[in-house]
């Protein structure tokens, strides 16, 4: 039997404006994201609709006419939300509320509200509700005309200030209260940060379109346990786990928020210390969904972004995932680093463990140590720090012979100096 439909479901229309001179595969493929936007928020869509223009119309977005039509389209199928695929103006949104008896809202307004239901920690909350008040403030209603009375002389003066200048005052002051918080969050971030570099810990960033697989990558290579969802933007918070590479190396790879086509400017702002996390990393796994017929925009939408965040000169590894999806025959874009995988398939993470552990073992050299006996504390750091261990005890002479790959810039290097026998470990 068939399951009845959700009665608190919401509906919309999608509207979106085809620009003369635009890439229409990247306009094409910002609608179909538009759409699987309104799915992963739980909205219905009913209709999609497009006018092509030459730019956007300053006052309506599409032509007048358009948007009346669009209007009693709503009101006809009797939708809760019409969904524009631009950021919409304070204008466009002064003017649809005299036209339409449904919510409107734009693609900003959608992601926000992903956001704001899937931010967990208590940075990715703060982030999300300073990028909402950013984008709010210059979209209080009657901004123009109501504002004009405050400016003083005969005739403007009142008893208070009005409601709409005692809300702003409100988003101001929030939206300072809400820096300040951050800058402690990333403040901490920041120290996190230092004391892994300090301890020269090898850091792993997994970055990519939004819903490729990273976390599930991340659950199948460390056990993370961390939410993966067939869905847009499943996972906010970045989370860190220690993974053990096939060479005995240590590693700590991190999942980050997705990245997206058009993502919008005051979340890419307000998201900014999270990101720039992945500027700090010694190796980047760009995650790649092979399965997706638009994979190679997705990358360059990706490449820009890391560009941005000055981060695209760090080694990069890009991961093709969902292999199991895809035909023999399927074009693959050509980089200098790639590993074709599907995250479900152990021999395919083995492989992957593989790749990456020549990574991290470019920065380890090999060395033949000799420890004294009585040294315990210098073993027991090598075990700790070194990879690929190989030990011998000499007895007759009382020292450890130890094949060890350990990382030069490490503090251990130095005070294993004196120690290093003549002979080195062939590479």
């Amino acid at each position: 039997m068939a399951r009845a439909a959700d009665p608190k479901q919401e509906t919309a229309i999608l509207v979106g404006c085809l620009l003369d001179g635009r890439d229409e595969q990247r306009m094409r493929l910002s609608l179909e994201e538009l759409a699987e936007l309104a799915n992963t928020a739980g909205v219905e869509v009913k209709m999609v609709l497009t006018q092509n223009r030459e730019r956007i119309e300053p006052a309506w977005y599409l032509g007048s006419g358009k948007i009346a039509e669009i209007a009693q389209l709503a009101a006809d199928l009797e939708v809760d939300l019409v969904i524009f695929n631009d950021e919409l103006s304070p204008t466009h949104h002064r003017n649809m509320d005299t036209l339409f008896d449904c919510k409107v809202i734009d693609r900003t307004q959608l992601i926000l509200d992903i956001f704001a239901n899937r931010a967990h920690s208590r940075e990715g909350k703060l982030q999300v509700e300073l990028a909402q008040y950013n984008y709010l403030l210059p979209r209080l209603a009657g901004q123009g005309r109501q504002l004009s009375r405050l400016g003083g002389g005969i005739g403007t003066r009142g008893p208070g200030e009005t409601k709409l200048e005692s809300d702003r005052r409100h988003i101001r002051r929030r939206i300072r209260e809400l820096k300040q918080q951050l800058e402690d969050v990333v403040r901490t971030r920041q120290l996190h940060r230092e004391r892994r570099k300090k301890n020269n810990v090898y850091q792993i960033s997994l970055v990519g379109y939004t819903n490729t697989g990273k976390s599930t990558l991340l659950n199948r290579l460390t056990a993370a346990d961390i939410l993966a969802e067939n869905k847009l933007f499943a996972t906010l918070d970045p989370t860190t786990r220690q993974l053990t590479l096939p060479s005995g190396a240590e590693a700590l790879l991190t999942d980050t928020v997705g990245f997206i086509q058009d993502l919008p400017t005051t979340l890419v702002a307000a998201f900014r210390s999270t990101l720039e996390g992945v500027r700090e990393s010694d190796l980047i796994l760009h995650v790649v969904d092979s399965h997706h017929p638009d994979c190679e925009i997705h990358m360059e939408v990706v490449q820009g972004i890391l560009r941005e965040l000055r981060a695209d000169t760090i080694p990069q590894l890009v991961v093709y995932n969902k292999a199991d999806l895809i035909g023999e025959d399927t074009y693959l874009p050509p980089v200098e680093h790639s590993l074709l995988i599907s995250a479900f398939r152990d021999e395919d993470l083995e492989r992957l463990r593989a790749v990456m552990d020549q990574f991290v073992c470019r920065s380890y050299r090999p060395l033949r140590l000799r420890i004294p006996a009585e040294r315990g504390d210098l073993l027991s750091l090598v075990y700790k720090e070194g990879a690929g261990i190989k030990q011998q005890f000499v007895e007759q002479d009382g020292f450890y012979r130890v094949e060890v790959m350990l990382n030069q810039q490490t503090p251990l290097y130095g005070r294993l100096l004196p120690f290093i026998e003549e002979e080195r470990v062939d590479a």
